[in-house]
C-alpha cells in the first residue's frame, strides 16, 4: 500500500479539506461519493482477478 506522501496531490488536498474545513454535511456527502466510488473500484478489481 502506497504511503500518503507518494498518493496523488488531489487526494491530498481532499485529506487536507476535510479535516480543515468540510462542515458536517459535506463530510456526508463527501463519505457518499468517496464509498461509491472505492466499492466500484473494489468490485472491478475483484472482477478482474477471478
Amino acid at each position: 500500500m502506497k504511503t500518503f506522501d507518494t498518493l496523488p496531490k488531489t487526494v491530498k488536498k481532499t485529506v487536507r479539506y476535510i479535516r480543515q474545513d468540510a462542515s458536517y454535511d459535506q463530510l456526508l456527502v463527501l463519505k457518499r461519493y468517496l464509498m461509491e466510488a472505492i466499492d466500484k473500484k473494489e468490485q472491478e478489481i475483484y472482477k478482474r482477478n477471478n
